[in-house]
């Protein structure tokens, strides 16, 4: 009977038991630096906002007026660079409409705290504006909150900063 040597020293052992181990390690990294870094982007008051949220948006869109609102957002958003973005609101008819509030809503998703919101400044019958710069490069997401009463209306808009 020829001598026989150990399992650990076959090289197929040796290489499933080292992809094993790496996958092990790379996944423990990353549920360390998930729980490390966590940007807290959860509402607090998750469930209690959710609870009459389908009955506010039948609401909603019941009180639908029908506006067209569109954000004019430069071609290339440089990081700490200031830009500006336009805002138009128009009624069904293509009017310009002045709703009583127009804010300019900014989220990282990765980090809560790069988060900040400006009031946008009338600059015309329907036409608002707003100059603002990103610090950071990579992904950034606006919305344009517009407040008629009681009424809110949102048009979101998402880009990244400092990419061509």
């Amino acid at each position: 009977m020829p001598n026989r040597q150990p399992a650990w020293r076959n090289p197929w052992v040796i290489t499933w038991v080292t992809i094993l181990l790496a996958f092990i390690l790379i996944s423990g990294i990353r549920i360390f630096l998930a729980v490390q870094t966590n940007p807290g982007l959860v509402d607090e008051n998750y469930y209690e906002r959710g609870q009459s949220y389908e009955k506010e948006r039948l609401s909603r869109m019941a009180r639908d007026p029908g506006w067209q609102m569109r954000i004019k957002a430069p071609d290339f958003i440089d990081i700490a660079v200031p830009v500006v973005f336009d805002f138009e609101v128009k009624d069904k008819q293509g009017h310009p409409v002045t709703p009583d509030e127009v804010t300019f809503y900014v989220y990282r998703p990765s980090d809560v705290k790069q988060d900040f919101s400006l009031p946008m400044e009338k600059v015309g019958e329907g036409r608002y504006r707003i100059e603002a710069s990103f610090p950071l490069l990579g992904v950034w997401d606006i919305l344009v909150s517009v407040k008629n009463g009681e009424d809110e209306y949102n048009v979101p808009y998402r880009f990244s900063a400092g990419v061509k």
